[in-house]
């Protein structure tokens, strides 16, 4: 069986110790703020985007990794002797998925795969396949195939703090931002996991503190059988206070082997605004596919 390279774009927001734990190359989206080219995460953070908003008024564009990128970035894994899985920002909302393709014909020995979603709903599969290479019982392609499959028994949504920033972005009108900041409204964003489309949830009023417990019970009482082995609790940049009720909660409702905290890179951030933060997880049908 040949070696394998585990890879994702740069939105499966693993942060840096699952990365390295599960030898996870990643790709950077581009980050474009006033005409400046930036890599996601590597020369531009959140923070610094959140500032310019604040100061500026303006907010970046961000754009996919185009072909070229991706043949160059495989190729010298091919040329290794390597075959590559690499996992992609959900096909709804990106190009990076069709351009990923793209590259795999060309070149041959990489296995792209539409996660359908964003975030650590990426990352799921990523450690999903991170397991299932530690057997050395899968090819590529097979993995790739399984995963594609598991892709509906991911869960992923967000609490957004404020519509500023969807709104600066041109994804709701003002009218709605001004009215659930007046209102004191909470949405929750929810990913389709076919696709990665993002649609509103659950409305929910008051503070954070009163939200995001609710939040919680609801979406982990929503589904069926829930996978015990790992829960991600993804943020935009929040309070410490906030995570620490969020990782109550989850404990109170449902006992998981793993709950991870990361960080959303640039390219989810920028979309959601500061003290967006949100629980993902996966449902068990379908686990039948491998044994870990």
């Amino acid at each position: 069986m040949k070696k394998i390279i585990l890879s994702a774009d740069s939105t499966c927001d693993l942060g840096d110790e699952l990365k390295q734990s599960y030898g996870v190359h990643y790709y950077p989206f581009h980050i474009i703020l006033e005409e400046k080219d930036y890599q996601d995460n590597v020369d531009i953070t959140p923070e610094e985007i959140f500032d310019r908003f604040y100061k500026k008024k303006v907010l970046p564009r961000t754009a996919a990794i185009n072909v070229q990128e991706y043949l160059d970035y495989f190729r010298p894994f091919v040329e290794q002797g390597y075959e590559v899985i690499h996992l992609n920002l959900g096909s709804a909302l990106s190009s990076a998925h069709q351009n990923c393709v793209l590259a795999a014909k060309e070149l041959g020995h990489v296995y792209p795969v539409d996660s359908g979603n964003l975030s650590t709903g990426i990352g799921h599969l990523v450690l999903d396949a991170g397991e299932m290479l530690k057997t050395g019982k899968y090819s590529a392609e097979e993995i790739a195939g399984i995963l594609t499959r598991r892709r509906k028994n991911v869960h992923s949504s967000f609490i957004l703090d404020t519509l500023k920033f969807m709104s600066a972005g041109g994804r709701c009108s003002s009218v709605a931002a001004l009215g659930a900041n007046l209102l004191n409204m909470k949405p929750c964003i929810e990913v389709d996991n076919s696709s990665g489309a993002m649609n509103v949830g659950k409305k929910y009023r008051g503070s954070l503190k009163k939200v995001l417990p609710a939040y919680v019970k609801d979406q982990l009482h929503r589904y069926g059988k829930i996978s015990r082995d790992k829960i991600f609790i993804t943020h935009s940049g929040i309070d410490e206070e906030m995570i620490c009720l969020v990782k109550e909660k989850i404990q109170e409702e449902m006992e998981f082997k793993n709950i991870y905290v990361t960080r959303a890179s640039c390219t989810i951030s920028c979309h959601c605004g500061p003290n967006t933060l949100g629980i993902l997880f996966e449902s068990e049908d379908g686990h039948e596919d491998f044994n870990c």
